[in-house]
């Protein structure tokens, strides 16, 4: 089921969107990050941290920043280094954190020598990536696939990933498609990846790579139980967006919550940062065959859904062009969108497939994540179990590709095992009883709910109209609180100091690679 909508007006609105993200993706290219950095020595293989905890790509990327700067990349220095003390990554990095190495930027043939070095271990990473691709298309090609959509996707968070692991398995076997393992408070704002197994998060696990791999592997146990592929979730944003997204791309995680402003609004990220750290990391995802969550419904939950709808559509065609530049395909796009209407509103239900259908009609092709309510839910468990009927509805009707699973103790409790079993039970009866009602629903083309959906869809043109007005374009609305209400300077916020502009001389074997240039 689709709106009626004139293509002209939806071309229009993608042309202004390609002119508002262009700018930004011109500022990305030319700036490195230290998370850039680290993410090209994972890839290359360095892993492991100190006995305090502090990563040896974070004291290899440090060290190599006090030397020579940042601008020019840690590659060119790094395999100098290496040639010259004839050392592997990982006792380097430990001879740097102890002060034994001096880096400097090689020149002429001496630097030739070092990208050629470079370029082949950060091409075994990127080789890894290719075959955790290959291995999941094998796997859902040998024992199946998730038989329908919507996908259906279930939070596991408990902070010890070897209790979330039988979780997991718990809801995968009640009928969960995808697992999201939700990260623990605070970690974005981490400028590292801690390492290993993790069991004192909160209200949720810490994203580690061996994390990825226990949940991976006890995931690939229960999907050959099951007959069907059940697809992992984390969350590749903050600080470390590109180094989490290597390590997710190696461990064959399926889905990554990645958006290109959350980190800027919801935790005040510095936004050069954000936009240099999310291009690598999409550019990693589309290599790796992952697919992206988006953000947008969390402006919903600090903005009104009604007022604001325009905003959410707005950054959804924003966060299709950010994705398809970096190498994204259509069904790798799993761009946000949320049921947040106050069930108080007059026509809510109507306004909420309204804009269920707007988005589903301008994404076609994506995978659209379509999630519950949680703004308006009171606490009153049996209403909320009714608002959660009434989202499953929805997505069954506008034929969303991935439903989060709403818990009727939302602003409750943290749920426990029994309150996801019901929730999952609400899903598959809505899903069951509606079937494929999409098919025979047919909004009215000059009816509310078409109606209301031109109307945003104009809302959202005229707002990227205004954007490209504005002298810095996306910079300043973001500073002037267009989404989500958030007001966020691009000369301020967390992160900003490891932010660089790049030399002439910069070199980045991953990038280079991931671009297609070699």
């Amino acid at each position: 089921m689709r709106l009626d909508l004139d293509p002209r007006t939806i071309a229009q609105a993608r042309a202004l969107a390609a002119k508002v993200g262009d700018p930004i993706v011109e500022m990305a290219k030319k700036h490195t990050t230290v998370a850039v950095e680290r993410a090209t020595l994972r890839l290359a293989g360095l892993s492991g941290a100190d006995p305090d905890g502090t990563p040896w790509v974070n004291h290899l990327v440090d060290a190599v920043r006090a030397d020579v700067g940042l601008e020019h990349g840690v590659a060119l220095p790094v395999w100098q280094a290496l040639a010259a003390h004839d050392n592997d990554l990982s006792r380097l990095a430990e001879e740097a954190a102890a002060g034994q190495v001096t880096f400097h930027l090689p020149e002429g043939a001496e630097a030739e020598l070092a990208a050629k070095h470079a370029r082949e271990a950060v091409g075994v990473g990127i080789a890894r990536l290719d075959a955790s691709r290959v291995a999941r298309e094998r796997m859902i090609a040998e024992i199946g696939d998730a038989p329908r959509k919507p996908w259906i996707y279930l939070i596991v968070a408990t902070g010890d990933i070897y209790e979330d692991i039988p979780q997991a398995q718990a809801a995968a076997r009640e009928g969960a498609d995808i697992i999201a393992v939700i990260r623990s408070t605070g970690q974005s704002l981490l400028d590292y990846v801690p390492e290993g197994a993790t069991r004192e998060g909160f209200a949720g696990t810490y994203a580690t790579q061996e994390n990825f791999r226990l949940m991976r592997a006890a995931l690939d146990e229960t999907s050959r139980e099951l007959g069907r592929y059940v697809r992992l979730t984390n969350y590749a944003s903050g600080l470390c967006m590109p180094e989490i997204a290597a390590l997710a791309g190696m461990e064959r995680l399926d889905m990554m919550l990645n958006d290109s402003m959350y980190g800027i609004l919801f935790r005040d990220i510095n936004p050069v940062r954000t936009f240099v750290d999310q291009r690598l990391s999409r550019q990693i995802h589309a290599r790796a065959g992952i697919i992206i969550n988006t953000g947008e419904d969390n402006y919903l939950t600090t903005a009104d859904a009604v007022e604001a709808a325009h905003t959410v559509t707005t950054s959804q065609l924003l966060n299709e062009y950010f994705a398809k530049e970096a190498g994204l395909e259509d069904w790798q796009l799993g761009l946000g969108h949320a049921f947040e209407i106050n069930p108080d509103v007059p026509d809510s239900f109507r306004l909420e497939l309204a804009h269920a259908l707007l988005a589903k009609t301008i994404f076609p092709d994506a995978p659209l994540k379509w999630m519950p309510p949680t703004r308006h839910m009171t606490g009153d468990i049996f209403k909320g179990y009714l608002l959660d009927g009434f989202f499953n509805l929805a997505g069954a009707m506008t034929d969303q590709g991935i439903l989060l699973v709403g818990m009727m103790t939302e602003a409750v409790v943290t749920p426990w095992i029994s309150d996801r079993d019901l929730a999952l039970q609400n899903v598959r009866y809505v899903m069951d009883a509606a079937g494929r009602l999409g098919e025979d629903f047919h909004p009215a083309p000059d009816g509310f709910i078409a109606n209301r959906a031109r109307e945003v869809l104009g809302e959202s043109i005229d707002l990227l109209g205004k954007i490209i007005d504005e002298p810095n374009g996306l910079l300043d609305a973001i500073a002037d609180g267009t989404f989500g209400l958030m007001k966020r300077p691009a000369d301020a916020g967390k992160g900003l100091e490891g932010v660089a502009v790049k030399s002439e001389a910069y070199y980045n074997p991953a990038s280079t690679i991931l671009e297609g240039e070699e």
